[in-house]
C-alpha cells in the first residue's frame, strides 16, 4: 500500500539551521523558494544575471548568486533548472562543493535515474516533486492549502534524508495535500510516459486530429475549435474533481453513451501497443539518450517540429477566438 505523509509526519525544525539553495528561479523555482522562505527557512537563489528570472528574484527580495557560490554556502542544493541543463551545471559548478553531510535534491528524477548525474556516496540524494506547476504550488500555499507531492530517497548517507525531504515538503505546503512515497525510477518513468502518451503528446494529437477531421469535412474551424479544444478543459475539470465516473455523471446521457461506445474505437489495441512501446523506450533509456543528443546537436529537429506545431491552423483559429474572451486576459 502506498505510504502517504501529512503535516504531523514532518518537522520544519529539521531544516531550520540549514541553508537551502534553489538552483534556477523559473516557475517551479520561484514557487518553491517563496513558500520555503514564508515557512521560516533560510533560502538562497542561484540564478544567472541578465534575464527575467534574475530580475524577478530581485523583485521578490532575494539576492541571487552564481551556482558555485550557492553550492558552497548551502547545506541542501535543490536543482530546478531544465533537465537537459542539470548535468553540466552539476559537473561544472556543484560537484566540487558536495561535501559529506550535504544534500542534493530534485523535483524530477531524470538526471539521477538515467545516471547523467553521478553523486558521491557520502551525500544524501532525495526528491520532492510537487504534482502541479510552480504557480499553483505558490497559490495553494497562500490559500492555506497544498499541492500533493511525491517523495523519493536515492541515497541516505546521513540517516535522516527522509526527515529532511518531508520537512522540505512541509515548507512547500505539500504535507497539507499529502506526500506519496515513490522511487526515482518510478517517478521518472511514469512522468515521462504521462507527458508523452497522455497529457501532452496524446492529448495534443487527439485535439488536432479531431479539429482536422471536422474542418476537412467542411465544418467551420471556429466550431471545430470549440468542440475539440476549448471544451476539453470542462471535461478535464470534471475528471479532476470526480474521476472519470464523476465526469460521466455530469455530462448528458447522450455524451456518456457516445463515450462508452466510441472511445475504444479511438484508443484501439494498436494505440495501446504503441503506448507499451513508448514505455519500453523510456525504461531502456532510449528516449533520454535521444533527448540529450537532440540538445547536444543544436535542437534542429526539435525546433522544426515546434515551429510546425505553432503554425497549425488550430493555433491561428484559437488565437483569434481567445482574443475575444476578455476573461482570458486576466
Amino acid at each position: 500500500m502506498t505510504k502517504i505523509y501529512y503535516d504531523k509526519d514532518a518537522d520544519l525544525n529539521q531544516l531550520k539551521k540549514r541553508t537551502i539553495a534553489i538552483v534556477g528561479y523559473g516557475i517551479q523555482g520561484r514557487g518553491q523558494a517563496l513558500n520555503l522562505r514564508d515557512s521560516g527557512l533560510n533560502v538562497i537563489i542561484a540564478q544567472r544575471p541578465g534575464g527575467p528570472n534574475y530580475d524577478q528574484a530581485i523583485k521578490d527580495g532575494f539576492k541571487p548568486v552564481d551556482v558555485e557560490t550557492a553550492a558552497k554556502q548551502a547545506d541542501i542544493i535543490f536543482i530546478l533548472t531544465q533537465d537537459h541543463l542539470q548535468a553540466d551545471i552539476y559537473n561544472n559548478s556543484i560537484k566540487k562543493h558536495m561535501k559529506k553531510g550535504k544534500s542534493l535534491a530534485f523535483s524530477h528524477g531524470f538526471n539521477i535515474h538515467f545516471k547523467l548525474i553521478k553523486p558521491s556516496k557520502d551525500i544524501d540524494v532525495w526528491m520532492i516533486a510537487p504534482k502541479g506547476p510552480g504557480a499553483l504550488v505558490r497559490r495553494q500555499y497562500e490559500e492555506g492549502k497544498g499541492v500533493p507531492c511525491l517523495v523519493a530517497i536515492y541515497q541516505d548517507a546521513s540517516g535522516h534524508a527522509k526527515k529532511d525531504a518531508l520537512a522540505y515538503a512541509k515548507g512547500l505546503g505539500g504535507t497539507r495535500g499529502g506526500v506519496l512515497e515513490t522511487t526515482f525510477q518510478e517517478e521518472t518513468e511514469t512522468d515521462l510516459f504521462g507527458e508523452q502518451a497522455v497529457l501532452c503528446g496524446g492529448a495534443s494529437e487527439l485535439v488536432k486530429a479531431g479539429f482536422e477531421t471536422l474542418t476537412k469535412a467542411g465544418y467551420q474551424p471556429e466550431i471545430a475549435y470549440f468542440e475539440c479544444l476549448h471544451e476539453l478543459k470542462l471535461i478535464v475539470d470534471l475528471m479532476y474533481e470526480g474521476g472519470i465516473t464523476g465526469m460521466r455523471k455530469r455530462v448528458s446521457d447522450t455524451a456518456e453513451y457516445g463515450d462508452l461506445t466510441r472511445g475504444k474505437r479511438i484508443i484501439t489495441d494498436r494505440t495501446r501497443k504503441e503506448m507499451k512501446k513508448i514505455l519500453k523506450e523510456i525504461q531502456k533509456g532510449k528516449f533520454a539518450k535521444e533527448w540529450m543528443n537532440e540538445n547536444k546537436t543544436g535542437r534542429k529537429k526539435f525546433t522544426k517540429m515546434r515551429k510546425e506545431g505553432e503554425n497549425h491552423p488550430i493555433e491561428k483559429v484559437g488565437e483569434k477566438l481567445r482574443g475575444l474572451m476578455s476573461w482570458m486576459k486576466k
